[in-house]
């Protein structure tokens, strides 16, 4: 699992630690884990909601928890001049994912009545001439380059909005799933170009002491890499072709030429009012983290307060915009949250990284390639942030130097085990709600089916890049 920012609660839940466990009790939980996946895999075959297996597993695995001893049942929390003693489970939720994905929906689904959107979608419509090869790289591209300064879960809420429309007034709405599921895995690869792009990126490269912009020249051309590659896949596995003849581009032109950025557009005030904020989100979401005052407060932050001066507009019917949201996405990530947390205090987690420090140990060239394929295939299923910090403390601990190409082996797999599996991103797993929202049914074991060609050749190129570019 890929979440997209740290919770405050860290230090706290980080103490419980000190419980010892032993190996039969962490593998009973390990187990649990498993079971949890197995399930989500089937959803389609047990007719049951993403938030409701993960919801099942997260109570039984809190009670669990009590029955072994291994973690308390409450925690002490302090705020401003006050202690709060509250359940253990509040702390385990990364609230600040919570409130990015409540916030950028909401903005999103508001922003989207100024017709802002709308005239995105049909001007870059109109600038692809009506060709699907075309219009794939333009939202690969944006995918990318907003994932790169925006939280992944912003940019595929965005870019998914637009994708919807613009398939739709082209009538290839028979495209719309491989749109998607590309977009999806291009925010994890977006997510690798800078130090700030995603959470395993600033662990692992503050261990390392790796600079801002050595991280960026390091990352950027296996970025434009992967990206191209993607794309030039997806086309070929989804049938996107360019449209070769006459006939086909003089009908494709006509149905451009029909389109009207204006349509959508009910009020010029609140649509121009609506780009400005857009513009405005996008810059104070990327520079969050250097903002006075704000940088405190998180990007969770920032997207509900974009979303409630969005919503002034709407302020008697807000209830309409409440219903619409994606409480299925949202359970199941709060209860997805409590389970690993649960296996962090279980010492699975620890099992994992006890297991790819052996790995390391096998030597330069094989340990590398071991390391980042491990970690991809445990970040697909988990979270990918106590993974990294794991193992960035066990490569500090081994003293290995800030150009190991170790170091970019868990970064590598970090982000790109998030295109696995739906849950191994929040992007990946948004893309799969967008997926749902238009009636494409996508299981679990239809996602890993439909992702795994992409992420193998991502994994083999990342590999090889490390290897032979970054060794």
């Amino acid at each position: 699992m890929s979440p997209t920012v740290p919770t405050a609660a860290a230090p706290l839940l980080a103490s419980a630690d000190a419980h010892a466990v032993d190996t039969g009790t962490t593998l009973v939980f390990a187990a649990v884990l498993v079971a949890l996946i197995v399930c989500l895999a089937l959803e389609e075959k047990i007719h049951a909601k993403k938030s409701f297996i993960a919801g099942t597993f997260a109570m039984l695995s809190l009670l669990m928890a009590m029955i072994f001893h291994i973690e308390p049942g409450t925690a002490e929390v302090h705020v401003l001049d006050e202690t709060l003693t509250i359940p253990i489970y509040i702390p385990a939720i990364d609230w600040g994912v919570i409130a990015i994905i409540l916030g950028s929906s909401l903005f999103v689904d508001v922003t989207s009545k100024s017709g802002l959107f709308t005239w995105i979608a049909i001007r870059l419509t109109k600038a692809s001439a009506g060709d699907p090869v075309r219009l794939l790289w333009f939202y690969g591209l944006m995918t990318v380059g907003f994932s790169a300064v925006l939280n992944n879960v912003t940019a595929m809420i965005i870019v998914g909005s637009l994708t919807g429309v613009s398939l739709r007034k082209l009538e290839r709405e028979s495209q719309l799933l491989g749109f998607l599921l590309i977009e999806g895995l291009l925010t994890n690869i977006g997510g690798l170009l800078t130090l700030i792009s995603s959470v395993p990126n600033i662990i692992v490269g503050t261990a390392a002491g790796i600079s801002f912009v050595g991280f960026f020249v390091a990352a950027a051309p296996f970025v434009v890499l992967a990206t191209v590659v993607t794309l030039l896949l997806g086309g070929r596995l989804f049938g996107i072709r360019k449209l070769s003849t006459d006939a086909e581009r003089a009908e494709a032109a006509e149905l451009v030429s029909g389109f009207d950025e204006n349509d959508g557009i009910e009020s010029r005030g609140f649509f121009y009012f609506g780009a400005a904020m857009l513009v405005l989100f996008i810059v104070v979401i990327a520079t969050t983290s250097v903002l006075p005052f704000v940088s405190e407060l998180g990007m969770g932050y920032v997207a509900l307060t974009f979303a409630v001066i969005m919503l002034a507009r709407y302020k008697a019917t807000v209830d309409t915009y409440y219903r619409a949201l994606d409480w299925d996405l949202l359970g199941f990530f709060a209860a997805l949250f409590i389970v690993i947390n649960v296996m962090e205090h279980a010492q699975v987690l620890a099992l994992i990284g006890r297991g790819l420090a052996a790995i390391i140990d096998l030597g330069d060239v094989l340990g590398t390639a071991l390391v980042l394929v491990a970690s991809a295939a445990f970040s697909s299923v988990t979270d990918n942030i106590p993974l990294a910090a794991m193992l960035a403390k066990i490569l500090g601990q081994l003293g290995k130097p800030s150009d190991s190409p170790l170091w970019w082996s868990v970064v590598f797999g970090a982000n790109l085990g998030g295109n696995l599996t739906p849950i191994g991103s929040a992007s990946t797993l948004v893309a799969v709600t967008i997926m749902h929202k238009n009636r494409l049914q996508v299981s679990f074991a239809g996602f890993v089916v439909k992702a795994l060609p992409y992420a193998l050749v991502q994994i083999v190129l990342a590999t090889l890049y490390v290897l032979l570019v970054l060794a």
